[in-house]
């Protein structure tokens, strides 16, 4: 496998792992409200921002997310469930 193939896995593994860490706050932060509809994109984006804001990984992950195809932010409606 070449530098450039290793390199790019290794980032999307990177930002698999912050993806993960979101879902997992974001699910707190509904159980938290009492497991209450409506505000997945509140918890979401409120996660997303506390795992970003202690992450060194936080600049690949924004960069990452911007250079997507299509350039299509994930968000809990899109998200798979990572069990």
């Amino acid at each position: 496998m070449d530098f450039e193939t290793r390199r790019k896995k290794q980032q999307a593994l990177m930002v698999r792992m912050v993806e993960r860490k979101v879902r997992s706050r974001a699910q707190q932060l509904y159980e938290n409200r009492g497991q209450s509809e409506g505000q997945e994109l509140q918890d979401w984006f409120q996660a997303e921002s506390e795992v970003l804001q202690n992450s060194i990984l936080a600049p690949l992950y924004r960069r990452a997310k911007s250079e997507a195809p299509g350039n299509s932010q994930e968000t809990p409606e899109t998200a798979e469930v990572a069990g």
